[in-house]
């Protein structure tokens, strides 16, 4: 699997198979020996062992002993040298802004969150974004220069290309900003750009609950809803960026209006801002619930919501288990689509946990046909709100680690 990396027009066979097998070590959970490495790529022993001493060469790549070995010598499995650099992971969302830096084998050296309007004017959050970097850097005696790539997720449809997003519904003044080039100025490294929930897929597949699967859909629900679609081991990103919104699927068609423009969207109906909507227009009409407690009801948010349900506020509850039954239907269109192994849910609002998801399990397994829906597996994620931040890591790494592999090649 690749993603930033482009094989050139001109490419010769060795060149490709040498950016191939550096992805399929990136990939392996617990590294690659230098016979299934070959057997994968379809190589004879020699031609494998020419474009691992070239890897090893690069420093992108280096052998150790297999911790899995039961008896006898421990065999030599190769995998990503951990010490080649360091990479930063930043998940732009609607109300927050995670950070995590690592090294080249993914662990985490560092993490930060703060809170984050993505309404604000794109220049004024990126300063907010940059500070947040930079002070994070400072803490950790780290320079620019000691960073190789930076990976970004935003909440909205991302041209890939271009580096920047396309009329996204919750982040009005983006549309076409420069947000990958006023990066690259600023920090001076190569930048990633994507999708939150499309990273959310890599974070999840790389590291997380979907590791070894091919066909995979991560739903992100905070304040609102998209889709990070793993197609056949690929992320699918439609012609312009737009696949996978699925907040933006018309469930009722006179409900709510939609930041979109639209009426009776999904994301209206079980998004955070909707659950939030939702308890506050419960307090208004006098409902007997503990959310009423909670002063001015404007104030009342999604988080709240789910910490009084857990207390056994029946109001709350209902609100929960209908935002999960209206998901669940939008999840069975989904899984008769494309029939997925796995899907995934993360964001905020999926931490409520079981009374969140039990009715998004049960419409799908309602609605869904028995052939799609036999071997599906539906849990929240493993990296829980890390998983954006994860996926850029991983674009990220494998940028950096094709650009240092080529780096070599040229001297």
């Amino acid at each position: 699997m690749t993603f930033y990396h482009r094989l050139p027009l001109n490419a010769n066979v060795k060149y490709v198979n040498k950016h191939t097998a550096l992805d399929l070590i990136l990939f392996a959970p617990e590294g690659l020996s230098r016979v299934e490495l070959a057997r994968q790529i379809g190589l004879t022993r020699a031609a494998m062992t020419q474009i691992v001493n070239d890897l090893l060469a690069s420093g992108t790549i280096h052998e150790i002993e297999s911790s899995n070995s039961k008896s006898g010598r421990p065999p030599i499995i190769l995998e990503i040298n951990p010490q080649g650099g360091h990479i930063v992971g930043i998940d732009i969302g609607a109300t927050h802004v995670n950070l995590v830096v690592t090294d080249f084998s993914g662990r985490v050296l560092d993490e930060v969150e703060i809170p984050f309007n993505v309404k604000e004017p794109p220049i004024q959050c990126l300063d907010q974004v940059d500070r947040l970097f930079r002070e994070t850097l400072a803490k950790m005696n780290l320079k620019l220069d000691d960073i190789e790539a930076i990976g970004v997720g935003v909440p909205g449809p991302v041209d890939t290309k271009a580096g920047m997003v396309i009329a996204p519904p919750i982040m009005p003044g983006w549309d076409r900003f420069p947000i990958r080039e006023t990066l690259e100025k600023r920090w001076g490294c190569p930048i990633a750009l994507a999708n939150d929930a499309e990273l959310g897929a890599l974070g999840e597949w790389a590291y997380g609950a979907a590791r070894g699967e091919k066909n995979i859909a991560y739903i992100k629900v905070g304040t609102g809803i998209g889709a990070g679609l793993l197609l056949d081991g690929q992320i699918y990103h439609g012609i312009s960026g737009a696949a996978g919104e699925i907040g933006h699927l018309t469930m009722i068609e006179n409900g709510p209006i939609c930041n979109c423009g639209n009426a009776g969207c999904l994301e209206t109906l079980a998004g955070g801002m909707a659950i939030a909507r939702q308890a506050q227009e419960a307090v208004r009409k006098g409902q007997r619930t503990m959310l009423s407690e909670i002063t001015p009801i404007e104030a009342i948010t999604t988080r709240d919501v789910s910490a009084i349900a857990r207390r056994g506020d029946r109001v709350a509850q209902q609100i929960i288990v209908q935002a999960g039954r209206y998901l669940g239907i939008a999840i069975a269109g989904m899984v008769n689509l494309f029939n997925p192994t796995m899907i995934v849910f993360g964001g905020g609002v999926a931490q409520i946990g079981d009374l969140f998801l039990q009715p998004i399990r049960d419409e799908v397994q309602k609605r869904s046909l028995p052939a799609a829906v036999r071997t599906l597996r539906i849990q929240t994620a493993v990296l829980r709100r890390r998983s954006s931040s994860m996926g850029a890591v991983v674009l990220a790494l494998s940028m950096a680690l094709h650009k240092l592999a080529e780096a070599k090649e040229r001297r």
